[in-house]
């Protein structure tokens, strides 16, 4: 079957649901979305947490409640939202293969907003030997057992030892073990990790995850420390928490440049790709921000996307932007003339670190940032630091030094 609609969106998580809700209300005409997975919503469905922002009463929202609001807020704005829908292609420009469970589509679009979101990497991409036992996780994996099951020690087990950092989603993972009744063991990460930024639990930085011990159930993971030495900690679970990786399989099948720190798909500060009409947005970017993040990504894509509809020429002379020094990722991966903000993830723990934004060997600014920048959340430059960036120039180069 073909058809045809105005707004494609791929991915019916905090930023693609944004986008959507924002163009319908706009009046950019057909807006669809589509999700694999069986209810839209996203990775907040499975937080069954607070911290998503409150309601219009001042209500703290959990991650189901934040979910199940921007679904709402989309389809009450008039866009489509098509579940247990898989996007398998492209046929072309602005064309997508789509497999439903009504069989096979082609949907062409007059612009397409790629909204694929993040997964966290699993003991197997990151090259962890032992056994296939029950009982090795990501975080995410852990929250849908959770949410399906309840706090079942067959399903989730008695003692834990979470692979981590100093970064929310670590503490996300200890928080859903507790709650279900959990001990948890021990904090493991390579990074160094600052005293007391998990509390009481105990936190092994500088130390590596070198084998899961056990067969049908861990019976422990070994750990190697900076020193050298080895240990054996004993757990039947091991969750293992963020180290994202974006869902960018479909971008990378229509040949998008990708962003060399993030591996996402390269955008300008408009979320606009190197192919003329497409957009990406929220976590596909560059791994993993809050779900207010995200949405407000949607809902700032969604003002370029209405440019495109309204026939807004698709930008050239884009300049790439790199990082220097103990810097992880910047994002956006393309600026042009319009100063715009950036998003800067250090690789590890900076204290009050002096940055830099040049491009050709020119300063555009330069400061000292107060406080201490850590790998697991992003630090926010504001457009000043982009002004003055020549679209015929060289590369744009954010570095940083203590």
């Amino acid at each position: 079957m073909n058809r045809t609609v105005d707004v494609l969106v791929v991915g019916a998580g905090p930023a693609g649901l944004a986008a959507a809700a924002r163009l319908a209300a706009a009046g950019a005409g057909r807006v669809e979305v589509m999700e694999r997975e069986r209810a839209a919503g996203g990775a907040p469905r499975h937080c069954a947490r607070p911290g998503f922002g409150a309601d219009a009463l001042g209500r703290p929202l959990d991650g189901p409640a934040y979910a199940r609001r921007a679904v709402r807020a989309a389809l009450r704005a008039g866009a489509t939202v098509r579940t247990g829908v898989s996007v398998t292609g492209w046929a072309g420009p602005l064309t997508l293969d789509v497999t439903a469970p009504t069989g096979l589509e082609r949907v062409r679009a007059r612009a397409v907003v790629l909204a694929t979101g993040a997964r966290e990497r699993p003991r197997s991409a990151r090259l962890v030997p032992g056994s296939r036992p029950a009982g090795v996780l990501t975080t995410g994996e852990l929250q849908r057992t959770v949410l399906r099951f309840g706090p079942r020690a067959e399903y989730i087990g008695r003692r834990a030892v979470v692979v981590g950092g100093d970064e929310p989603v670590t503490r996300g993972a200890v928080r859903t073990l507790r709650s279900a009744g959990v001990e948890v063991a021990a904090v493991v990460s390579e990074l160094a990790v600052r005293r007391g930024a998990l509390g009481s639990l105990p936190v092994l930085g500088g130390t590596v995850v070198t084998e899961v011990v056990g067969r049908g159930r861990p019976s422990g993971v070994a750990i190697r420390g900076e020193d050298g030495r080895t240990a054996t900690l004993r757990c039947d679970t091991v969750v293992f928490t963020g180290d994202w990786i974006p869902d960018h399989e479909l971008a990378r099948a229509r040949g998008l440049p990708l962003a060399p720190g993030t591996r996402g798909p390269a955008t300008d500060g408009a979320f606009r790709t190197a192919e003329p009409g497409v957009f990406a947005v929220g976590n596909l970017l560059r791994g993993v921000e809050p779900a207010r993040a995200a949405a407000a990504e949607g809902r700032a894509a969604a003002v370029a996307v209405l440019d495109r509809l309204a026939g807004r020429p698709w930008p050239v002379g884009r300049v790439p932007v790199e990082t220097e020094g103990p810097l992880r990722w910047v994002s956006p991966a393309l600026l042009g003339p319009e100063a715009v903000p950036l998003l800067v993830r250090p690789e590890r723990r900076l204290v009050r670190p002096v940055l830099t934004v040049a491009q050709d060997g020119v300063p555009l600014r330069r400061e000292r940032l107060g406080g201490s920048p850590a790998p697991g959340r992003s630090l926010r430059l504001p457009p000043r630091w982009t002004s003055g960036v020549d679209p015929a120039g060289g590369p744009v180069v954010v570095s940083a030094a203590e």
